[in-house]
């Protein structure tokens, strides 16, 4: 075999090996979706990342101190949407198909401060999400599933979740919330917003 030949039967096998090890390893890798929210071919919902620079709706609180110490979510939940959805949101008052809510986790931190007592955030100490997605959730109500990437007794967080079985959040959510499933009663960003447009973003002509 020439010089020509050998040079030309290494590349293609070597392009060969390259196009079967990416087919065999597609199945691990996230399946692409409109919008923010992306799963993994076994229905895992990706890590987001960069939710810090989404919109900020709210840090609802329910602390020990005022439940007895028995609070199931004593810590501060601070809670962002994701931009499409909000512009969505604020056009029609109403949540697409695909949105993202981001809930961090932040324990309790000092309880004084200079301007006085009170409840102040510590450290992040877990991750959850909710996603609306009928493809995903066709039988949820409201097509919605929920997320949780707190690795417990730990600051680590899984980079991708399975949903949560329906009985442990969407029972709460199905019987409490405002509107599909969210509690828009504790978040005054999302009532001001809804349907309102920039009037509703607080921002003044």
């Amino acid at each position: 075999m020439n010089t020509t030949k050998a040079i030309y039967s290494g590349s293609a096998a070597l392009l060969l090996s390259l196009t079967l090890s990416t087919s065999a390893s597609a199945g691990d890798m996230p399946q692409a979706e409109p919008g923010y929210a992306h799963f993994t071919s076994s229905s895992e919902l990706v890590r987001p990342l960069g939710y810090r620079e989404w919109v900020y709706i709210g840090t609802p609180l329910t602390p020990n101190d005022m439940n007895d110490g028995k609070a199931s979510f004593p810590e501060f939940h601070n809670v962002y949407i994701d931009p499409t959805s909000w512009a969505h949101w604020k056009k029609t008052g109403e949540f697409p198909d695909g949105t993202l809510v981001v809930k961090e986790l932040v324990s309790v931190g000092s309880k004084q401060a200079a301007s006085g007592n009170g409840y102040f955030q510590g450290d992040y100490i877990g991750l959850e999400a909710s996603v609306k997605s009928k493809q995903q959730f066709p039988d949820t109500p409201g097509n919605w599933g929920f997320f949780r990437f707190t690795v417990e007794n730990s600051p680590a967080l899984r980079k991708t979740a399975s949903a949560q079985p329906s009985e442990n959040c969407m029972a709460c959510h199905q019987s409490k919330a405002a509107q599909d499933q969210v509690f828009t009663q504790y978040y005054p960003v999302l009532r001001a917003a809804a349907g309102k447009g920039i009037a509703g973003t607080g921002r003044v002509d």
